[in-house]
C-alpha cells in the first residue's frame, strides 16, 4: 500500500462522515459571516470531537478492523527501524507522528485531527472561493458553504491556539512539507486572506496535480504578496489615465454612445500589466478581441490608437484624402474598429499588439481571433507557441449564453487549431442588457463553461485595483507556463447602464440605488488632462491618411478601386506530371484499404494518358502546384480528410498498423510538415468558419478552405458569412481570400441535404443587376469590385482553375464554392490534363487563355453563331450534365445549352431559391442592351417554390427532376412563370 492510496481512502472514509454530518448545519449567507476575524466561526453546534485512541481501536467509521492492525504494525516497525518500511510511509509517521514526537507543541496532534485539519484545508481550496469579497457594490447574498466552518470538523474555540503540523508528501502549499508549525488560528487567518479575500479562485477541478501545486504556491504563500512603492506608482498612473479618458468623453460628448469603461476601470492596468509580464515571458505579438464595452479605452490606452482620431470618430469623421486607390468602404462605428501598434513595457521590450475589428454580434469576434494567432504561430515559425497570444475580452451574459463561446474553447487542444492556450477576460457586469444573471444562465457563475476545459478561473473584485493587476499577472503565468486556457473574472458594474443614454433602473434598481450611492472614482492628473485636451483640439484639423484606414491592408496588394491585371493560371505539362506522380504514389511499405488503393492506381492512370481527370484529382492538382509555388495551403472542416463522399483520401491510414499518410505532405522536398494542411475539424460551423476566416487574413500568400459536410449546414455560421466574410472589407477594410466549399446539389437526399442556400449568396453580393460592367480586358474591375465571388462549377478543369485564380491575383475576395456531390463520380465530369497547363493550341488555351472560365460554351459542336437555334438554355453546375444526356435521347440539335433563340434559365432549386432571382435582372439588363426582349422573354425551368429546400421522398424527387428536363426541352415553347 502506498502513501496515495492510503491517503485518499483516508479522505473518503472522512467525506462520509462529513457528509452524514451536513444535514445538521444550516448554511449561511454571506451578510452572516464576513471573514475570520470579525465573525467568529461556528464551534457551538460542532460533532463531539472524538478522543485520540490508540491505532488499533479505530472505528471503522474511519479505518476498517482489517487496516488499523496492519497500520499499528508498521507504525511499531517504523518506530524500530524506520528503514524497515516503503519511504511513503516513513514520510506518513515522519510527519504525523514523529514530528510531534519532538514538538511539544503539537504533542496532542492526533491522526485523525490530522485528517480532518487537511481536510478544512482542501475545503478553502475548493469552495473559499464562495466566500470571497468579489462584489464591488456589496449586493450580492451568497452562501457560504458549511465545510468552511472548523466546528464542522471538531475544532473547538479551545482549539485555536494549539499548534498544529500540516505536511503532506508531494504537495504544494499550506500542505507542503516544509512548512512550519502553526496554531490553528493562524492557519485559518492565511486561508481567509489567500482563498477568501479579493480574488476568489477556482483550480480544484484541474485533473493534474503538477498544475494545482504550482497554483497552490502562488496562492497559499506564507504570507500575502504586496507590491513595492514603485509599481504602485506604476498602477496609479495607469488607472488614472483610464478614469480620465473615460471622464473626459463624458464631459465633451455628453449625449454619445461610447459604452464606457465607467464601474471596470482597472480592466487597463490589469492588461497592461498582463502584456508587460507576458512579454517578460517571451510573447512578441497579441492578438486581442472584444465586443464594445470598453473597447475605445482599449483602443486609447492600451492599443495606443491616436486620440485625436478616436474624437475625431467621435466628431462623426471623415473619409481619408482623395488618392488612388484610398478606398474607404462604409465604415462602421468607431467601437467596432481595430488596429494595431509596436506597444514599448514596462520590462523594456516591445510586443506588437492587434485589435481585431467586431461586429455587435458578441463573441462572434472569437475564432476569428484565435484563427489569426494560430496563423501569426505558422508564419513566424513558434512551434512552442510561446511568442504569440491571444486575449478575448467578454462580458458576463455573452461568455454564459453565446455557443460560439464553447465552440471556441474546444477548439483549444484540438492538434491543428490549439493556439497554446487563449487568456480570457471576462467584464462581468452582473448584469446582462437588462437580464438578471437568475435568469441569464443556470449555473453559479459565468464562468462555469470554462471548467469544461480545465482551465484554472480567477473571480477579482473589480474595485481592488491590485487585485486585478495581481490575477491578471498570474493568468499571463499561467499561460506562458502550461500553454492552456485560464480565465480572470473582474466582477465589476456598469455605472451608467448599457449605454450611457440607457436607463438601468428600471430593470435594475436596487443595482443603481447601490452604484449611485457609490462614490465615483476621481482620480485626476493635470498632466494627463492637458494631453487629453490636446488631442482634442487637434482632433478638429484631423483628416485620416490612407496609412491609417489601410494599415491593415497587406502591403502592394490592390484595393477595390485600383486595377489589377488579370493572370492565367495554368501550369508547365512537365510541372503537372511530376507533381501528379508525387500524389499518386505511395510507399511501396504502406499497406492502404483495397478500394483506396483501386482508386489510387487511377488516379495515375489519369496523370499518365493525360485524360480523364476528376474532381478529387483536380483539386489535388491545385494543390500541389500550389505548394510547388511556394504557398501554404489549409483545409479544414467536418471529415475533410476523406472527404464527406469518400471521393478526397487526402490522409490515407495503413489498414495493418494504422499509420497516417498524406501525399501533399510530399510534393516538394524537405517539406515544412504544415505547409500542407488538413484537418478534420470538431463538429463545428461557426467557430471553426470564424477559425479560418481569422487564418487566411493573416498573410495573402495561403489558400485556406473550409468545407462544409453539407452545404445545408453552412448557416450554423449565418453570423461569419453576414458580418465577416461579406461585409469585412466594406466596413473594416480586410481582405481575405478565404474559400467556401459547400456541397450542393438535389440527389433525392431530402430538405437538409440538397441546397447550400445558393440564393442567400448571391442576395449579399454588391454588384449592381441593372449596370453591365467593363468587358474591356485590359480595364475589367468587376471582379474587384464585388464583395466576394460565388461559383457553381461544372469542370474539374474549371475548379482547378478557380483555387488557383484565389493566390495569383494581387487582391483578395473571398470564393464560396457550391461543390458538387453527384458530379465527383460522374461519367462525363472529367477534364483532360491539357486544360490545366499553358500550352498555347491546347484544348483548354482559348481566347481567355488558361483561366477561369466565367462562361463555357456548349459542348454539343455548335459554332458561335448558328442557324436553327431555337432554345438557349443557361445553368450552371450538375444540371448541365442532366440536361445534356436528355437532349441526346430525345436528339433535339436545335437547344443549346449554354439566334433569335428563346431563353431560359434551368436550375435544380426551387424558384424562390438557387440563382433566378439573381440571374433574371442581370439577364434582362443585357437583354435590352442588345434589343432582345423583356421580362416575359426570359423563361424559368425548375422547381416551384416551396417552404423546404427539397423533397424528402425519393419517388416525388424523380419525379420533378424529370420534369423540369422535359420541360426545358419540350418541343413547344415554354411558359412565362
Amino acid at each position: 500500500m502506498t502513501l496515495q492510496r492510503f491517503s485518499s481512502g483516508l479522505f473518503r472514509a472522512a467525506l462520509k462522515i462529513r457528509l452524514a454530518q451536513q444535514s445538521a448545519y444550516a448554511k449561511r449567507s454571506m451578510t452572516q459571516v464576513r471573514s475570520f476575524h470579525s465573525t467568529p466561526h461556528n464551534f457551538q453546534q460542532s460533532a463531539p470531537v472524538p478522543r485520540a485512541v490508540p491505532l488499533s481501536r479505530l472505528t471503522d467509521n474511519f479505518l476498517d478492523g482489517t487496516s488499523s492492525v496492519y497500520l499499528e504494525e508498521l507504525q511499531r516497525a517504523w518506530e524500530a527501524d524506520p528503514q524497515s518500511v516503503d519511504e511513503s510511509w516513513d514520510n506518513f509517521f515522519r510527519n504525523f507522528v514523529g514530528q510531534a514526537a519532538t514538538s511539544p507543541g503539537i504533542s496532542g496532534q492526533t491522526i485523525q485531527e490530522s485528517m480532518r485539519l487537511m481536510l478544512l484545508v482542501r475545503a478553502y481550496q475548493v469552495n473559499g472561493h464562495m466566500k470571497a469579497k468579489l462584489d464591488p457594490l456589496g449586493l450580492e447574498q451568497r452562501e457560504i458553504p458549511v465545510d468552511l466552518e472548523p466546528g464542522l470538523y471538531g475544532f473547538k474555540e479551545a482549539d485555536l491556539d494549539r499548534e498544529f503540523f500540516l505536511g503532506v508528501w508531494k504537495m504544494s502549499g499550506f500542505l507542503s512539507e516544509n512548512r512550519p508549525v502553526q496554531t490553528l488560528r493562524s492557519i485559518l487567518n492565511r486561508l481567509e486572506q489567500a482563498y477568501c479575500g479579493s480574488i476568489g479562485y477556482e483550480y480544484m477541478h484541474v485533473p493534474d496535480r503538477d498544475k494545482c501545486n504550482w497554483l497552490r504556491e502562488k496562492i497559499e504563500t506564507v504570507v500575502p504578496s504586496n507590491y513595492g512603492p514603485e509599481r504602485k506608482q506604476v498602477i496609479l498612473d495607469r488607472l488614472i489615465w483610464s478614469t480620465q479618458f473615460e471622464n473626459f468623453l463624458a464631459t465633451k460628448w455628453t449625449a454619445a454612445k461610447r459604452f464606457g469603461l465607467e464601474g471596470a476601470e482597472t480592466l487597463i492596468p490589469g492588461m497592461k500589466e498582463m502584456f508587460d509580464r507576458s512579454a517578460d515571458m517571451g510573447v512578441e505579438n497579441i492578438v486581442i478581441g472584444m465586443s464594445h464595452r470598453g473597447r475605445l479605452n482599449v483602443l486609447g490606452n492600451v492599443v495606443r490608437k491616436p486620440l485625436r482620431q478616436i474624437f475625431s470618430e467621435f466628431s462623426g469623421g471623415t473619409k481619408p484624402v482623395d488618392e488612388v486607390g484610398s478606398y474607404t468602404g462604409t465604415g462602421d462605428v468607431k467601437y467596432h474598429l481595430g488596429t494595431s501598434y509596436d506597444r514599448p513595457t514596462r520590462g523594456g521590450k516591445r510586443i506588437h499588439l492587434s485589435l481585431v475589428a467586431n461586429p455587435s454580434h458578441l463573441e462572434a469576434v472569437n475564432p476569428v481571433v484565435i484563427g489569426k494567432t494560430r496563423a501569426k504561430q505558422y508564419y513566424s515559425n513558434d512551434k512552442d507557441r510561446t511568442k504569440n497570444l491571444a486575449i478575448l475580452i467578454h462580458g458576463d451574459g455573452s461568455f454564459a449564453g453565446q455557443g460560439v463561446v464553447y465552440e471556441t474553447l474546444h477548439l483549444s487542444a484540438l492538434p491543428n487549431y490549439t493556439t497554446g492556450g487563449t487568456i480570457h477576460i471576462v467584464v462581468n457586469n452582473q448584469v446582462a442588457f437588462t437580464t438578471d444573471p437568475m435568469s441569464g444562465r443556470s449555473s453559479q457563475y459565468c464562468t462555469d463553461v470554462a471548467k469544461a476545459l480545465n482551465a484554472p478561473i480567477f473571480h477579482v473584485n473589480g474595485d481592488d485595483v491590485e487585485a486585478v493587476v495581481h490575477a491578471c499577472e498570474l493568468a499571463a503565468e499561467w499561460r506562458q507556463t502550461f500553454h492552456s486556457d485560464v480565465v480572470v473574472d473582474i466582477v465589476c458594474y456598469r455605472r451608467f447602464g448599457h449605454n450611457e443614454i440607457d436607463e438601468p433602473s428600471f430593470t435594475q434598481p436596487k443595482m443603481y440605488r447601490g452604484n449611485c450611492q457609490k462614490k465615483k472614482l476621481m482620480l485626476l492628473h493635470s498632466k494627463v488632462n492637458s494631453i487629453l485636451n490636446e488631442e482634442f483640439v487637434n482632433s478638429k484639423e484631423y483628416v485620416p491618411k490612407r496609412r491609417d484606414w489601410l494599415a491593415a491592408y497587406w502591403t502592394g496588394f490592390k484595393s477595390p478601386e485600383q486595377l489589377s491585371r488579370r493572370r492565367n493560371t495554368g501550369v508547365k505539362p512537365e510541372i503537372l506530371k511530376n507533381v501528379g506522380k508525387a500524389i499518386t504514389t505511395l510507399p511501396e511499405t504502406f499497406n492502404p484499404h483495397r478500394a483506396v488503393k483501386r482508386i489510387f492506381d487511377q488516379r495515375a492512370q489519369m496523370i499518365e494518358k493525360e485524360e480523364g481527370v476528376d474532381w478529387a484529382v483536380g483539386e489535388a492538382l491545385a494543390f500541389a502546384t500550389l505548394l510547388v509555388e511556394g504557398n501554404h495551403v489549409r483545409l479544414s472542416g467536418q471529415d475533410v480528410e476523406r472527404g464527406t463522399f469518400s471521393h478526397r483520401h487526402a490522409v490515407l491510414h495503413d489498414q495493418e498498423t494504422g499509420a497516417r499518410y498524406c501525399p501533399l505532405d510530399h510534393v516538394v522536398m524537405k517539406q515544412n510538415e504544415e505547409m500542407f494542411t488538413v484537418s478534420n475539424s470538431s463538429l463545428s460551423e461557426f467557430g471553426v468558419l470564424g477559425f479560418e476566416l481569422g487564418y487566411s487574413m493573416e498573410n495573402p500568400n495561403s489558400l485556406v478552405l473550409w468545407e462544409a459536410q453539407f452545404g445545408d449546414f453552412a448557416n450554423g455560421a449565418q453570423v461569419i458569412f453576414d458580418q465577416f466574410i461579406s461585409s469585412g472589407e466594406s466596413k473594416w477594410l480586410r481582405q481575405s481570400g478565404l474559400v467556401v466549399l459547400l456541397p450542393h446539389g438535389y440527389d433525392g437526399q431530402g430538405p437538409e441535404h440538397s441546397s447550400a442556400r445558393l440564393e442567400r449568396f448571391l442576395q449579399n453580393s454588391d454588384d449592381n443587376p441593372f449596370v453591365i460592367p467593363e468587358m474591356d480586358s485590359t480595364l475589367r474591375t468587376q471582379i474587384q469590385q464585388c464583395n466576394w465571388q460565388v461559383v457553381n462549377v461544372t469542370t474539374p478543369a474549371n475548379y482547378f482553375h478557380v483555387l488557383r485564380r484565389q493566390i495569383h491575383r494581387d487582391f483578395r475576395k473571398p470564393l464560396i464554392v457550391m461543390s458538387p456531390k453527384n458530379l465527383l463520380r460522374h461519367k462525363d465530369c472529367k477534364s483532360n490534363l491539357s486544360e490545366f497547363d499553358d500550352v498555347q493550341g491546347h484544348p483548354g488555351f482559348d481566347k481567355q487563355g488558361t483561366r477561369f472560365k466565367r462562361l463555357i460554351k456548349d459542348q454539343n459542336d455548335h459554332s458561335d453563331r448558328e442557324e436553327g437555334i431555337q432554345r438557349l438554355i443557361l445553368c450552371s453546375g450538375k444540371v448541365y450534365y442532366e440536361l445534356d444526356e436528355e437532349r441526346r435521347r430525345v436528339e433535339r440539335k436545335d437547344v443549346a445549352i449554354l439566334s433569335d433563340a428563346e431563353i431560359v434559365w434551368c436550375q435544380e432549386e426551387h424558384m424562390n431559391m438557387g440563382a433566378y432571382h439573381y440571374i433574371t435582372p442581370r439577364l434582362l439588363t443585357a437583354m435590352k442592351a442588345v434589343d432582345r426582349g423583356s421580362l416575359e422573354d426570359i423563361k424559368y425551368v425548375g422547381r416551384a417554390p416551396s417552404a423546404a429546400t427539397a423533397t424528402g421522398f425519393s419517388q416525388v424527387h424523380v419525379k420533378e427532376q424529370k420534369e423540369l428536363l422535359e420541360t426545358a426541352l419540350q418541343s413547344t415553347p415554354i411558359k412565362f412563370p
